[in-house]
């Protein structure tokens, strides 16, 4: 039997040719976009209701990057944490393959948190209701001091100062307890629990002690601010 060597030689390298285009693949755009967003997505580390937004780089799509053999490795081009501006290392990486690359691309990251806002301007003085109030998401960055992220709280409080429309409400800007408010004075142990009445002796927000004269004996004690209204020690 005859065998034809120059048609033989000549599978031999087809087949081999077929079998390094089928491993090899030129990378698109938008799969290096979205392994970028992938990968800051994986080191961001949120509350859950918070608002994240990933935004890739846009690439020029007239960008030809060769082939690659194996699955694209992309990671931070430092080892630091997460901020507005990232850039991202984008490498394929195969010894066998002669010429491998890397790109560099940015990604941009915005989180947002809900806060409470007031639905209008609110005055010194003003009680805090559901209807003047409502949850807006913020930019992180722009966020500072102490706010809050449930109504629910701060309904009954009031403002101590001039709140603007769609401001965030500060802790500093209202009191749970106002001075000279008449307070309940919850007194407590393992066993039972007392209630009388008091009045506030100067302004206190949530988990704020503060002095309260007591109502009945006119002694002044050290009370913890519990909710609008209420103050609570410990017997």
């Amino acid at each position: 039997m005859k065998v034809n060597l120059a048609h033989f030689c000549f599978s031999i390298l087809l087949t081999a040719n077929s079998v390094a285009s089928a491993q090899a693949a030129i990378p698109s755009i938008s799969a290096i976009e979205k392994l970028a967003k992938e990968t800051v997505s994986k080191k961001i580390q949120v509350p859950a209701a918070a608002r994240v937004e990933i935004e890739p780089q846009s690439l020029d799509s007239r960008l030809l990057l060769p082939d690659c053999a194996s699955e694209l490795t992309v990671e931070m081009a430092t080892d630091r944490e997460i901020s507005r501006n990232n850039t991202l290392k984008v490498s394929c990486d195969v010894a066998e393959q002669a010429y491998p690359w890397q790109i560099y691309m940015s990604v941009r990251v915005n989180i947002s948190f809900p806060v409470i806002v007031p639905n209008e301007t609110l005055a010194q003085g003003t009680t805090l209701t559901q209807s003047n109030l409502s949850t807006r998401y913020i930019d992180q960055f722009s966020l500072n001091g102490q706010q809050f992220d449930d109504i629910a709280p701060l309904i009954g409080a009031k403002v101590k100062r001039r709140v603007t429309k769609d401001y965030p409400i500060f802790s500093s800007n209202v009191c749970f307890v106002c001075k000279g408010d008449q307070v309940s004075i919850v007194a407590s142990s393992e066993n039972f629990q007392i209630k009388t009445v008091g009045i506030a002796e100067a302004d206190g927000n949530l988990g704020e002690q503060i002095r309260v004269k007591n109502a009945r004996s006119n002694k002044i004690i050290d009370a913890l601010v519990t909710k609008v209204g209420e103050v609570r020690v410990n017997m």
